[in-house]
């Protein structure tokens, strides 16, 4: 009697009597788990979350600074686009100024000094004032550097 009375203690308690080891329970019940859809563990899935986010993060980064430097160059080239055209408007005013012959005979007259036949050119010069000489410094009476710094080794005085 005893031995039945072991035999179902064992069975309550969940003890197997070969080496006191505990029994498997049936798999009749389910398991609690916290893996998620793909049974991975929360430090694996923020780990797999970090990852994608980095490759997410890697792949907009070229197309973004590719994007940015575009928009720069973009922006440099309207800007001499601007430039241009107000150079290209200068130069078409020019161009109509210089097709009125007297315009032209103006611009020979002063620039390159051209006259009529017949006309006598005369070029007037304006006296300038000499330069002054340069200022001496104190101490040079005309003596080279080299006779002051042998008379200074000598203690002669000039």
């Amino acid at each position: 009697m005893r031995a039945r009375r072991d035999s179902a203690q064992r069975k309550t308690t969940g003890t197997s009597s070969v080496r006191g080891t505990p029994k498997r329970r049936p798999a009749s019940r389910a398991k609690s788990s916290t893996g998620g859809a793909f049974k991975l563990s929360s430090t694996r899935r923020a780990a797999v979350l970090a990852l994608l986010v980095c490759v997410m993060a890697l792949s907009v980064a070229v197309p973004l600074r590719t994007y940015l430097s575009q928009r720069d160059e973009l922006a440099a080239q309207e800007s001499q686009r601007v430039e241009l055209e107000i150079q290209v408007r200068e130069l078409e005013q020019r161009k109509q100024e210089l097709s009125d012959p007297a315009q032209v005979e103006a611009e020979a007259r002063a620039r390159l000094g051209y006259v009529r036949p017949g006309e006598t050119p005369y070029i007037v010069e304006v006296p300038q004032a000499p330069a002054p000489p340069p200022p001496r410094a104190p101490g040079d009476d005309g003596v080279p550097w080299y006779e002051e710094m042998w008379n200074s080794v000598l203690g002669k005085e000039s």
